[in-house]
């Protein structure tokens, strides 16, 4: 059952389409709680995902398995749920998710992009953690800097966009 939290059931795939399912996912499932709950509901449930993630991966390579095994994907959870509470970091309501003018799906779209895109480089501090840290801290904590620099970053990206549009007009 712990394997399957880590892997979500998607071992049988190759990683790299493992990863972007769980990511998707991932995606998927905080749009959902963003939506209809809110974003200290999404934060407050990653951080309670990431605890519990990093738990179980230790007792996973302490039980024998592999350190950071590509098949454990519970991680991009913690950082696709972390980019997406900072980035649109505002509820919605369903009927507003496409409205392009409060960049809700373009803000999420955009973290989750920066967020695979980090998580794949490990920059800085993100690779660091990957490389030096041990256990669950490694595995998870490297995903919850990429999906927190993913979410400043498309926000960023997006409030500039915003101030250059309203200069253009």
């Amino acid at each position: 059952m712990k394997n399957f939290f880590l892997t979500l059931g998607l071992t049988k795939l190759p990683t790299t389409i493992s990863q972007l399912i769980a990511a998707f996912i991932a995606l998927c499932i905080s749009l959902f709680i963003l939506i209809y709950l809110d974003t200290n509901t999404l934060f407050l449930a990653t951080i309670l995902l990431s605890i519990i993630a990093i738990r179980a991966v230790n007792a996973y390579e302490e039980n024998g398995g592999e350190h950071h095994s590509s098949s454990i994907v519970i991680d991009k959870f913690a950082g696709i749920g972390f980019a997406i509470s900072v980035a649109p970091a505002f509820g919605v309501a369903l009927q507003d998710v496409t409205n392009y003018s409060n960049g809700f799906l373009v803000q999420a779209l955009l973290s989750l992009a920066f967020f695979i895109y980090f998580d794949k480089e490990k920059f800085s501090i993100i690779g660091k953690v990957s490389r030096e840290a041990k256990g669950g801290i490694a595995v998870v904590g490297d995903d919850i800097l990429a999906g927190f620099t993913a979410g400043i970053v498309s926000s960023l990206l997006w409030q500039s966009f915003l101030k250059i549009e309203h200069l253009l007009a």
